[in-house]
């Protein structure tokens, strides 16, 4: 395992180098690093740490959504009010019905199982899009309008969003019927993370002025709250409706608004945390990559994907009219909202575990959805935000 772990960060670190060097965002090349070590390439990956991949690439994405809550204030979120809402599922839902409207002519498939692999593709990647708008936030891009804190908001929600929606199409393709449990569990789940992350969060701001903590020791502490409310996810979520990642980024919020000047240190140490969490989930999401799917993918699957990406982008278009915003500044938000990876390497291969008939292909889908949009997105926002936001 060990000489894995050595491999993902050579890898990672070389190829992230190069592809900057040609002006493409690294994460291109630790996904496409993690591709030839994985197990359809090359195979140079230990047994032990595919089976932990998942686990790895959800702590790597708790550290980067604990990052975006330090850095998000609720008074922005405010201002952006109607919007920021819309943000969390409306450009989702535009993806799934184009998905339910085109896949069945272009691949042949049930209705149902076109929702079922709307829903796999359709969330957006919090793993490509959070890092870049906290850089825009440092910077001050976009910030008299609060446009990023609105794009990282809705990334995360809509994550939480589409996941539900996903399990309530699998289960309707066993069962052939839909359960008022799971819909009601969609604002549920979203309402009670918000709540019991903000409450997680308050407490620890309130332990951290009272005693003096080292940053780390902090950094330490907020990462362990953290991955016990994932854990509270993992094993009870299936009685209690709770979404841990908006737990986990509420902590984040409650902490930055309680105590300002801790949450700015603590920020700082997440940051440097990032640097060796980015490498693992992107050079993970590539080893999860079936090469063999994505060529055998065919035209017809990225033109079905262009077309959903053009309704999503539609959505968001939708959310944002009767707002401040001026068509450039609408763009780049349409442009942001694009990427797609760690969701589609997370579930993407759940139909095919459980049987379903659509298995195969919504692996394909996902694959192809990852090797597209991940760099595409990154490489859109990275070349347009200079010029689209003040």
């Amino acid at each position: 395992m060990l000489l894995s772990v050595a491999l993902i960060f050579a890898v990672g670190l070389s190829l992230g180098w190069l592809c900057k060097k040609i002006n493409f965002p690294s994460l291109f090349g630790m996904i496409i690093g993690g591709v030839l070590i994985g197990p359809y390439v090359l195979d140079l990956l230990d047994g032990g740490i595919l089976a932990i991949s998942s686990d790895i690439r959800r702590a790597a994405l708790i550290v980067i959504l604990i990052r975006a809550g330090l850095k998000l204030n609720l008074s922005d979120l405010k201002k952006v009010g109607r919007p920021a809402v819309l943000m969390c599922f409306l450009p989702a839902c535009f993806e799934i019905a184009a998905m339910v409207l085109f896949a069945p002519h272009l691949l042949g498939i049930s209705t149902v199982d076109a929702a079922i692999m709307g829903a796999v593709v359709g969330a957006v990647s919090p793993a490509v899009i959070v890092p870049r708008m906290i850089k825009l936030i440092d910077e001050g891009r976009g910030a008299k309008k609060a446009i990023p804190q609105m794009i990282l908001a809705g990334a995360s929600v809509d994550d939480v969003f589409v996941i539900v929606l996903f399990t309530t199409f699998t289960g309707l393709a066993q069962s052939g019927s839909i359960s008022f449990k799971s819909l009601i569990n969609i604002p549920m789940s979203i309402l009670l993370g918000a709540i019991v992350g903000f409450a997680v969060g308050y407490l620890l701001s309130v332990w951290f002025g009272r005693i003096t903590v080292n940053p780390l020791v902090g950094m330490i502490i907020v990462l362990s709250a953290s991955l016990l409310l994932s854990s509270f996810e993992s094993k009870f979520g299936e009685i209690v409706p709770f979404a841990s990642m908006i737990a986990v980024m509420s902590a984040g919020m409650a902490i930055k608004r309680k105590a300002p000047k801790t949450a700015a240190k603590l920020a700082e140490k997440f940051s440097s945390m990032w640097v060796i969490a980015e490498i693992f989930l992107f050079v993970l999401v590539g080893a999860s990559v079936s090469i063999y799917s994505a060529a055998n993918a065919g035209i017809t699957v990225i033109l079905l994907l262009l077309a959903v990406l053009l309704f999503r982008m539609a959505g968001v278009f939708v959310c944002l009219l009767f707002t401040k915003l001026n068509m450039r500044e609408r763009i780049f938000c349409m442009i942001a909202y694009t990427p797609k990876a760690t969701v589609q390497a997370a579930i993407g291969g759940v139909p095919l575990a459980m049987g379903l008939p659509c298995g195969e292909i919504v692996l394909t889908v996902s694959v192809i959805a990852i090797l597209l949009t991940a760099p595409l997105g990154a490489f859109g926002i990275d070349l347009t935000y200079n010029k689209l936001l003040n």
